[in-house]
């Protein structure tokens, strides 16, 4: 299944063949920088298979980015149903993305995460998209400006599935952007 489709990417489902890369990215501690821990190949296994299921239950998740060329898997972007009360209520969809290190620095990310704020408001109809990550973590806060989003410090949060003994990676920045803010946004 092909949710889009940009100059350079495909934002699809994930193939079983994608499991290799999905393992490499999660265990990566470059990519993983901002998180307590990086995960086993059973863990990334288990996640992807839940992964997979819940884009088959709610058409939300976090899906496969591949370049458009060759359908090599480079990371993945998605809009995700957040499970983070009392945070964020429940309903709220997230928007996130990791991506392998050789394909950083090439505008993939602000590329399909712009693709799937538009499918997320054009085609999905949701009127707010939201983002966070670790304040520390430049590279992320820099592709949520990129798209349009906007700080809410008012919104801030300390994730609660992030142990204590990692208090550097506790606090969470959060930025989000409006279906009216996306399409004012479109229209300059």
């Amino acid at each position: 299944m092909i949710i889009s489709e940009t100059e350079r990417l495909r934002i699809r489902a994930w193939k079983e063949s994608d499991r290799d890369l999905f393992f490499t990215i999660n265990s990566d501690p470059k990519v993983m920088e901002f998180f307590p821990f990086r995960r086993s190949r059973a863990e990334s296994d288990a996640l992807f298979d839940r992964v997979g299921k819940g884009i088959a239950e709610t058409g939300f998740g976090f899906f496969a980015v591949a370049l458009k060329a060759d359908d090599r898997p480079i990371g993945f972007c998605g809009l995700a149903l957040t499970d983070l009360e009392p945070h964020l209520p429940n309903g709220t969809v997230e928007i996130g993305w990791r991506l392998s290190t050789p394909y950083w620095g090439k505008g993939y990310v602000t590329e399909a995460a712009s693709d799937l704020l538009r499918y997320g408001f054009e085609e999905k109809g949701l009127s707010e998209v939201v983002s966070f990550a670790v304040a520390a973590n430049a590279r992320s806060t820099a592709v949520m400006k990129r798209i349009g989003m906007r700080r809410d410090a008012s919104r801030d949060f300390d994730h609660p599935r992030v142990p204590a003994d990692h208090p550097a990676l506790m606090r969470h920045v959060l930025y989000a952007i409006t279906a009216e803010e996306w399409r004012a946004r479109r229209a300059k």
